[in-house]
């Protein structure tokens, strides 16, 4: 009998293992998707690399799907629920993040956006009505809500008012992708890759209209750089992170998954320092700072649960 609880209990641990090691490589792949779209908004516009990222990471799921002979569901009610969650996923906070990254660097995008799990926190509290928070869990919240102020507020003061909306936008984004998180537990009966597609395609029918309309494509003369970014964002960083992203959903939970968050801002900040030359203030790193301590705060607790 013990002999058998040992094996059940490493098994577990094995298991558990492999969704960090999961919740590492999603972490890096979002980590790189800011530079991604830093130099893919060098020459292409932001409706236009977004629409282009969920129609191309949308095309490899399917064709994933179809070599796999996994079926889309036919059910409406199901659609629906994926043209919810790629509003929430996908068509708002991408094009919210691509538009702000004109003005914004990679680092501080990364930063901003690593706000996440503070606010499927507080969404997930106000939601479930039986969950309580603990002391160490409203430290995080206070801690990381002082972080987003203080890189905010001090690029406000120091700036004009572009820059300040590009930063608010980014954190709106955030908010959608807190939301998406707790939504996303609605398809925990679903292959992980169906949401994903799901999700991906209808983001690309609401995108690709609004992209010819708005800045006729055709008319466009991309560099190569951006061309090579847009297809690794929406390869690496869109087709193959949602599928490990809806996975997370149904192993780690919302907050567990978003924690993620924690880990990609050095990721995202470091990748965007030594590739694109960016550089931080101090008032950003002591903002990068309180955020991730806030983001750790909460983390821990949420994993031993």
């Amino acid at each position: 009998m013990s002999l058998i609880m040992a094996t059940e209990s490493g098994q577990r641990s094995l298991g558990y293992l492999a969704e960090l090691a999961l919740l590492l490589l999603l972490a890096m792949l979002w980590g790189a998707s800011y530079t991604f779209i830093k130099l893919g908004v060098e020459s292409i516009p932001p409706v236009t690399l977004i629409a282009a990222r969920t129609t191309i990471a949308a095309v490899v799921l399917l064709g994933v799907l179809r070599w796999h002979r996994i079926s889309m569901p036919t059910d409406l009610a199901v659609w629906r629920r994926f043209l919810f969650q790629a509003c929430l996923n996908s068509v708002i906070p991408f094009t919210l993040i691509a538009w702000a990254e004109q003005s914004v660097d990679a680092g501080l995008a990364t930063i901003l956006n690593s706000s996440a799990p503070i606010f499927t926190f507080v969404l997930a509290w106000r939601l479930a009505r039986g969950q309580s928070a603990t002391a160490r869990q409203l430290f995080g919240v206070i801690c990381g809500m002082i972080g987003i102020c203080l890189i905010v507020g001090v690029q406000a003061l120091t700036g004009i008012g572009q820059q300040l909306t590009a930063e608010l936008a980014i954190v709106a984004a955030t908010i959608c992708y807190a939301g998406a998180a707790i939504f996303g537990r609605n398809f925990q009966g679903l292959d992980p890759i169906l949401p994903a597609t799901g999700s991906l395609l209808c983001g690309a029918v609401v995108l690709v209209p609004i992209s010819l309309f708005v800045d006729h494509p055709w008319t466009l003369a991309p560099s190569a750089r951006s061309i090579v970014a847009l297809i690794c964002l929406a390869v690496l960083s869109t087709a193959l992170a949602f599928t490990i992203y809806f996975r997370l959903i149904r192993t780690l939970g919302s907050v567990g998954t978003t924690a993620q968050a924690y880990l990609r801002v050095p990721i995202g900040v470091a990748i965007g320092v030594v590739f694109l030359g960016e550089t931080l203030a101090p008032t950003t790193l002591m903002g990068l700072v309180c955020v991730i301590a806030g983001v750790a705060a909460m983390a821990v607790p949420a994993r031993r649960r």
